[in-house]
């Protein structure tokens, strides 16, 4: 067996210039670069999030230190561990803790990270479906799980989902129509079929969800509502939401800040749900993977997805970032 602490492969790596600028490009790493951890991972897919992008990019609120190797999401097979819930050949995911942030992510061909970060691949999904879903699918699935525990069920009514083309979004949308959800998609982008392939029962430009009268209060057009969206896109889910709705927030492409008065909250009894996903418990992890590779699962989830390679990760780093990717974008490792 070849020894582990001492492989050459390849990696995505983002440095910071002495003036400043960041560079994107693909090196040469050895194993024994990698940080401590129980368990070393050969990766076979990673996912591109939004949050990849930035981290590519040099956002210091999210990657500290550089050079550095984003992707908050991998799922590979198990080359090497010290703890006895894994053995080498396990198929398995990582998806969020700090993986990608300060630590050395997955945009490359081995990660090593600690036991309790790992998660024993679902046997009805595969490696690459699960990074279909990764940290977006994750996501949207703990923001319908923290609506229910609020009392959200099929019965009350439409829900809708912002920023439907993204990645958590049409993962959202999906996961919704499954749980049996009638589903409004709003969205910026040409992605009419993407969207109702998914589930969606109607389409509605990004604008239905972006009111400008500045009123406190608006007529209720939906049960409830997942925004990815974040400003006043979130406002205006909170503001139409039916009485006793959740809208969970768990997105901030538009802009981090919220304007809303305690009206929707103090007379419609409206709640608004704050979803971070990467540190979510692990027995509540491994609950919603259950469901996302079972009552939850996506149909035909590789046609929502573009498989990439490495040396394609710096393009789509861009398109993400400009809002022109659909559905979501997962790297191959060779």
């Amino acid at each position: 067996m070849n020894d582990t602490n001492n492989i050459d492969y390849k990696a995505f790596i983002a440095r910071e210039d002495a003036d400043g600028t960041f560079t994107r490009a693909i090196e040469s790493k050895n194993t024994n670069e990698l940080p401590k951890g129980e368990v070393l991972i050969k990766v076979k897919f990673a996912g591109l999030n939004y949050k990849d992008a930035l981290s590519a990019n040099g956002h210091k609120g999210i990657s500290k230190t550089y050079p550095h190797t984003p992707g908050v999401d991998a799922s590979g097979i198990v080359v090497n561990s010290s703890s006895l819930q894994f053995k080498q050949g396990d198929e398995v995911l990582v998806t969020g803790y700090d993986l990608g942030m300060n630590t050395s992510g997955g945009f490359q061909e081995y990660i090593r990270v600690p036991a309790n970060w790992v998660i024993n691949k679902p046997n009805s999904l595969s490696l690459k479906e699960c990074m279909i879903l990764g940290t977006a699918g994750f996501t949207a699935a703990l923001s319908l799980h923290k609506m229910e525990l609020m009392g959200q069920n099929p019965n009350g009514g439409e829900i809708l989902v912002t920023g439907a083309s993204g990645g958590v979004g049409s993962m959202a949308v999906g996961i919704l129509a499954k749980a049996g959800y009638r589903v409004i998609a709003s969205t910026g982008s040409n992605s009419i079929d993407h969207l109702m392939a998914l589930g969606a029962k109607r389409i509605e430009d990004r604008s239905f969800a972006n009111d400008e009268s500045g009123r406190p209060l608006l007529r209720s057009l939906w049960a409830g509502a997942i925004d990815t969206v974040g400003g006043n896109t979130l406002a205006t889910c909170v503001k139409a939401c039916k009485r006793a709705g959740s809208v969970a927030a768990c997105g901030l492409v538009a802009s981090h800040e919220l304007h809303l008065t305690v009206y929707p909250f103090l007379l419609n009894g409206v709640n608004i749900l704050g979803v971070d996903s990467a540190e979510t418990p692990r027995p509540l992890r491994e609950e919603l993977w259950t469901k996302l590779s079972s009552n939850w699962k996506i149909d035909n989830l590789e046609s929502y997805s573009v498989e990439i390679n490495l040396e394609d990760l710096d393009e789509y780093i861009d398109l993400i970032l400009s809002g022109k990717t659909t559905g979501r974008v997962v790297v191959a490792m060779n």
